[in-house]
């Protein structure tokens, strides 16, 4: 691969290289097909397969709605591509296609819970296109279509819904339309305006201009208020050239011809076209507080920042990520499909699109909670002009906007399994949300917009090398790294990292101008300690946890990462020796076990081997805290081998003791024990017991010694399949992370992130 192309930038964050490296490490791609039954036996095999399989297929014969029952019919999307409008390269082949179809499918898992299949179509025939998906149909509960050129997109999506008895969406039209109508809707209602009487210009007549204004009068806009445009002028009643069916059918009466000519005074702007579309000038000749949705890409009609230059009253979206109200069909699409496929819907109908828009817009207005907030480090995020639209990561869209969407399938009339206590669905829809990417999504969103300067400790690991690059890449901050500089880049050049980027620095510890400052203060903390000052010069110079340790503490660097070549306890002695604990704090482990539908922090899991009962108050207090500032409301479970009081024994008294001391202490938070795992965890085990003082399962569990602790969070990685993030340091006077051994580049730049997001914290 040619040098230019390694360093090729495809955003403001991804290299070229970095992508494809992206996709093709450890098992190329980004999905696999793993069983949801056991198959540890013969027994296991019998079921799953011969002679047990039989007996749901002659089930499915007699009456093909089990297949909902039986298969995975019911929880299964198919995302299907021809590649003729693959984002905005164009058409490109069906399968070329795939690496976006992965990951749409990857989308619907992460957000939704949906399972989902891509299928790239080698064909550019609408019919051979219709006939194929249409035979495929049995094998799905839905279809997604994506990256289909316009006009053909227009029928094989009219034909599909026609011959087919399940969902069928085409995302690039109705996505698109749904989270833009959602906004609209919005800044509506902040201008005063009705929108029976909104002028609205569309600009872009392809697959989701007409779809955004298809909705917009299905929301109640008069169709006579509504101008489309495309790049021969304005869609009006009598024009020829450049015109199809589609177009025809929003043709209106108008003596505009320009796009100039209808922005004139109109109270809208839906941009779906290209970059530059929209002048200084039409933006100057739009009525009073104007909304202005500028939504091509990977570049806007028009910037914010262009038209704050000419308006102050405007309310804009875009599609960017780095703008407010992001217009983004993450919004929408799982989350439309997993209300579809729970009511067994056979369409995604109009009624069903309005809700998804309402409910989207009404999210926007409720007050944003902790976990949203989280991640504007402090700065909730308030409906007004700025926040139209909820953010991709907010954990109340897997309720919010599927709910909406059953009940108006029901409402509608193409439910097939109507849903009977949408109370309980919603329940039921919280636990399917995963915690792991919306955890680390609110730590990398808050970082972003304070980044940090982190000092990698061991620079001279290639791992370490390259989380330091996918920090500096993900905008989080400034990367040190902390080595000699050649052996560095020497072992860069043979590795194939680009380290030749802004934002990334090298500092030898040796060479540093700082080293006798470095070492003046670590002599004046450990003098008393029986070490001399060489001792202290010697550390400086040789030993990089201290060196950067002592950036840290004397404010050069915002935090630091370190254990990719010690082990943990060598590297938190290391490191004690120069930052203290927090005045009136307990230093602790604290490591984020993530399962699904399930975000519980587990202490101590790095520092105290047995404590007594007072430091497990204090570990408590400090966990608790911790499980606040990563936007928990903390429910504590001091965790033994018994249940208040039985069986009865030494280690149980010692967690009794811990109750008590917390009841003089008079916290502020949610506490009881001495408990089982079973209870803190289960609510139905915990009804059992109608005086526990935990109003629902715990959210953090004090472990009564470090050995458990271990132990358990290592289990349930290993035979439970949860993700553990951690263990995490907490309590220190400035934010030090350590990995563990050997750790992946992955762990490492998520621990620097955690590192960053609390600086200051």
């Amino acid at each position: 691969m040619a040098e230019a192309e390694k360093n090729d930038r495809v955003g403001p964050s991804v290299s070229a290289q970095e992508a494809l490296e992206f996709h093709a490490m450890g098992r190329p791609g980004k999905l696999e097909i793993t069983p949801t039954k056991p198959m540890a036996t013969q027994r296991d095999l019998s079921l799953a397969y011969s002679p047990g399989v039989a007996v749901p297929v002659k089930a499915i014969a007699e009456d093909p709605a089990r297949a909902f029952d039986y298969t995975t019919r019911g929880n299964l999307v198919a995302v299907i591509s021809n590649g003729t409008a693959i984002l905005g390269l164009g058409n490109l082949g069906a399968l070329a296609s795939k690496p976006v179809m992965e990951g749409k499918a990857v989308l619907f898992k992460r957000f939704a819970d949906v399972d989902s299949i891509d299928l790239e179509v080698e064909t550019e025939d609408a019919d051979e296109f219709v006939n194929c998906v249409k035979l495929l149909g049995p094998s799905f509960g839905g279809i997604n279509l994506e990256d289909i050129k316009a006009p053909e997109c227009f029928i094989i999506e009219t034909r599909l819904r026609e011959l087919m008895d399940i969902p069928v969406f085409h995302d690039d039209q109705h996505g698109t339309a749904i989270i833009a109508v959602a906004g609209l809707i919005n800044a509506l209602d902040l201008t005063g305006r009705d929108m029976k009487t909104t002028k609205l210009v569309c600009n872009g007549a392809g697959a989701a201009g007409i779809a955004c204004i298809e909705l917009a009068k299905a929301i109640g806009f008069a169709p006579g208020n509504i101008l489309l445009c495309d790049t021969k002028g304005v869609v009006y009643k009598g024009r020829t050239e450049g015109m199809n069916q589609w177009k025809s059918a929003h043709a209106v009466e108008t003596d505009k011809r320009t796009l100039a000519e209808a922005l004139d005074g109109a109270d809208v702007f839906f941009g779906l076209s290209a970059k530059g579309a929209l002048t200084p000038a039409m933006v100057q000749s739009l009525a009073k507080n104007p909304i202005i949705f500028a939504m091509a890409n990977p570049d806007p009609e028009i910037t914010p920042e262009e038209v704050a230059e000419i308006r102050t009253d405007a309310i804009m979206a875009t599609g960017r990520s780095d703008y407010p109200n992001q217009v983004n069909n993450v919004l929408g699409f799982p989350y439309i499909f997993r209300g579809a496929l729970d009511v067994r819907a056979t369409t995604i109908n109009d009624a069903m699109k309005v809700a998804a828009a309402e409910a989207l817009a009404a999210l926007a207005r409720q007050d944003v909670p902790d976990d949203v907030a989280a991640a504007y480090q402090g700065n909730r995020p308030k409906y007004g002009p700025n926040y139209i639209i909820p953010v991709p990561f907010d954990p109340r869209l897997i309720t919010a906007v599927p709910v909406a969407v059953a009940k108006a399938a029901m409402d509608s009339g193409v439910a097939r399994r109507p849903i009977l206590n949408l109370e309980r669905y919603e329940q039921e829809l919280s636990a399917r949300r995963d915690p792991i990417a919306s955890t680390l999504q609110r730590i990398y969103d808050r970082v972003r917009r304070q980044p940090k300067r982190i000092v990698f400790a061991e620079g001279e690991e290639e791992q370490v090398m390259r989380a330091a690059v996918s920090y500096v890449n993900q905008r989080l901050g400034t990367a040190i790294l902390l080595g000699r500089e050649e052996r560095i880049r020497e072992t860069a050049v043979n590795a194939g990292v680009d380290l030749a980027r802004s934002g990334i620095e090298i500092i030898n510890a040796r060479l540093s101008r700082r080293n006798g400052i470095y070492a003046d203060y670590l002599y004046e903390r450990l003098q008393r300690k029986g070490y001399l000052f060489r001792d202290c010069q010697r550390l400086i110079n040789n030993d990089r946890n201290h060196f950067a340790a002592c950036m840290v503490a004397l404010g050069d660097a915002d935090g630091m990462v370190t254990g990719v070549t010690r082990n943990y306890s060598t590297a938190l002695d290391d490191v004690r020796r120069v930052i203290d604990a927090k005045p009136g704090h307990r230093v602790i482990g604290a490591s984020i076990v993530l399962a699904r539908g399930r975000t519980v922090i587990v202490a101590d899991t790095a520092v105290h081997d047995m404590p007594d009962a007072q430091q497990i108050a204090d570990i408590a207090e400090e966990s608790a805290n911790f499980a606040r500032r990563m936007g928990y409301e903390p429910r504590v479970a001091m965790l033994a081998y018994s249940t208040f009081g039985h069986p009865a024994g030494e280690r149980s008294e010692r967690i009794q003791e811990t109750v008590k001391i917390l009841d003089k202490r008079r916290v502020d938070f949610e506490y009881d024990g001495e408990m089982a795992a079973d209870v803190a965890l289960n609510p139905q085990i915990m009804q059992q017991y109608p005086f526990c003082r935990l109003s629902g399962p715990a959210n953090v569990l004090v472990m009564p010694a470090f050995h458990s602790a271990s132990i358990s969070t290592k289990m349930l990685q290993e035979l439970g399949g949860s993700t553990v993030i951690g263990p995490l340091l907490v309590g220190l006077n400035k934010p030090v992370q350590i990995v563990s051994l050997n750790a992946k580049d992955s762990d490492i730049v998520n621990m620097a992130a955690v590192a960053a997001y609390t600086a200051g914290g």
